[in-house]
């Protein structure tokens, strides 16, 4: 099987984008800047899906499901909000076609025009905090802990499958409380749940803080976000968590009563991951023959591939394969059975692993007299001889094996890459001769933060939480700074 893959070494983007075509995850759409998820790159997103779904509802939050058309004046209620979003948004004007009496074929009715024009949602913080409205009257109807599945457009001009599209799908929770510390509370906790998502499912460490004002959501107080590290030493914002404070109750009237029987608006928090974590679940772990996937996301953690040269074999491989298949299912494995006879042994063993299946088991006439099995592992490309008997138990264990070597690959990468500097000439020479993270003094102005970014291309991805304050000198300005911040440049 010719992949035809290019070397990560050679062009690093041109190899994510046939990547991601090659190994049948989405490929564009006839809409500029939308994609197809195809079924494999859709059977990830959902295992993704089920381990993030089950984290919220452990933790007393419930899904609903909000409008995909905003009225326009919703949007304008929160000033930052709409000064944030209002570049990218899609505007519904007219709700009718007609044929067009010239005979070129249908047209925009003029007459269908809206008295409101919509706008197709870039977020939800506007239609669901006019819900909120209604539903919250006292401190009893609090908290509020809802999330909703969904997708989302954002009118993009450079856009690249799953990093960054015009629609694209996501979750959004978005929560009320009664205090302040309860919802900066709830904030910190979904930033930890999804730091947690990233590095036990993913196989992603990730480095967690807080955004600088200029890089803070639209209509948030803070915004916290986990940055993580690419192979190409770019960084990749891979889920953001905010706290609103009281700005949208307020520009949404969201009062409630007190146990004393005052009425105070309400706290807020907004948080997300998208299926940029596609993108990064990608990046961050394959090779230049196809996918890396950690086994808590692969749809398939196992296949069989039986080797044969007449039927006779093949019904006894077969027979031997299904039994240690019905075995592995029962451990809770996720496992196929390839014996298609269109594609030969070596061609199946490419396409598993330019789809990053963890483990391959092939079985010949051979492996069937001596009771055995050939195990190879996708991540090391190692291979080894295994007795049928032990399949079962040896597996599972090499699956957790195969999900801590693939973390602790990129851990040991990501640690490399971050770089302390102590002035502007050794940040750029950094920048250009290693990438990776950058830490450095800041003297915390939008100005010189824009400044660096101008000139470099990198930005300030987050200042890192729980660091010891070091007072210290800005790398750019000179002036005095009490601690440093995360640089990189990002996708």
């Amino acid at each position: 099987m010719s992949k035809g893959i290019p070397k990560r070494s050679d062009d690093y983007s041109l190899w994510y984008n046939e990547l991601v075509k090659k190994a049948d995850l989405a490929e564009n759409s006839p809409v500029r800047g939308c994609m197809i998820i195809k079924p494999y790159g859709y059977s990830i997103w959902e295992k993704m899906q089920a381990a993030i779904d089950k984290m919220f509802k452990d933790t007393g939050h419930s899904n609903a499901y909000f409008p995909l058309l905003i009225p326009k004046s919703f949007l304008s209620k929160e000033a930052e909000h709409v000064e944030g979003f209002a570049k990218e948004c899609a505007v519904v004007t007219h709700y009718r076609l007609k044929n067009d009496s010239g005979g070129s074929g249908l047209i925009v009715d003029p007459e269908a025009k809206l008295e409101e024009e919509l706008i197709i949602r870039p977020t939800s913080e506007t239609v669901i905090w006019t819900a909120y409205k209604n539903w919250i009257q006292s401190y009893r109807d609090l908290p509020v802990l809802v999330n909703q599945w969904a997708n989302i457009v954002r009118w993009e001009m450079r856009t690249r499958l799953f990093l960054r599209t015009t629609e694209f799908l996501w979750q959004e929770g978005h929560t009320a409380h009664s205090t302040k510390q309860e919802a900066i509370e709830e904030t910190i906790q979904m930033l930890n749940i999804y730091a947690d998502f990233a590095e036990n499912f993913m196989a992603l460490p990730v480095i967690k803080g807080i955004k600088t004002e200029s890089e803070r959501f639209a209509g948030a107080v803070d915004t916290y976000s986990i940055e993580a590290l690419m192979q190409d030493g770019k960084a990749l914002q891979s889920g953001t968590s905010h706290f609103l404070g009281q700005n949208f109750s307020k520009a949404f009237d969201v009062k409630f009563a007190t146990r004393e029987g005052n009425l105070e608006y309400v706290w807020g928090t907004s948080w997300g991951v998208s299926t940029r974590l596609m993108g990064a679940l990608i990046m961050a772990h394959s090779d230049d023959d196809g996918l890396v996937l950690p086994p808590k996301l692969a749809p398939l953690q196992v296949v069989i591939v039986p080797i044969y040269k007449n039927d006779e074999d093949k019904n006894a491989i077969s027979e031997k394969a299904l039994k240690i298949k019905l075995g592995l299912e029962g451990k809770g494995l996720t496992v196929k059975y390839d014996d298609r006879d269109t594609y030969k042994p070596g061609w199946k063993f490419s396409e598993y692993e330019l789809k990053g299946v963890p483990i391959r088991i092939a079985i010949g006439p051979r492996d069937l007299e001596n009771e055995t099995v050939e195990i190879a592992r996708r991540d090391t490309k190692e291979k080894s001889t295994r007795s049928v008997m032990g399949v079962e138990k040896y597996l599972p264990e090499l699956l957790e094996q195969i999900q801590d070597n693939i973390y602790q690959k990129a851990l040991k990468y990501r640690d490399e890459h971050i770089t302390n500097v102590q002035n502007y000439d050794q940040f750029k020479q950094v920048l250009e001769d290693k990438g990776g993270f950058i830490l450095a003094h800041w003297d915390g102005t939008t100005e010189t933060e824009d400044k660096i970014k101008e000139e470099t291309k990198a930005s300030i991805r987050c200042i890192p939480l729980n660091q010891v304050m070091e007072s210290g000198k800005c790398i750019y300005s000179g002036k005095e700074s009490q601690q440093k911040v995360l640089f990189a440049r990002a996708y």
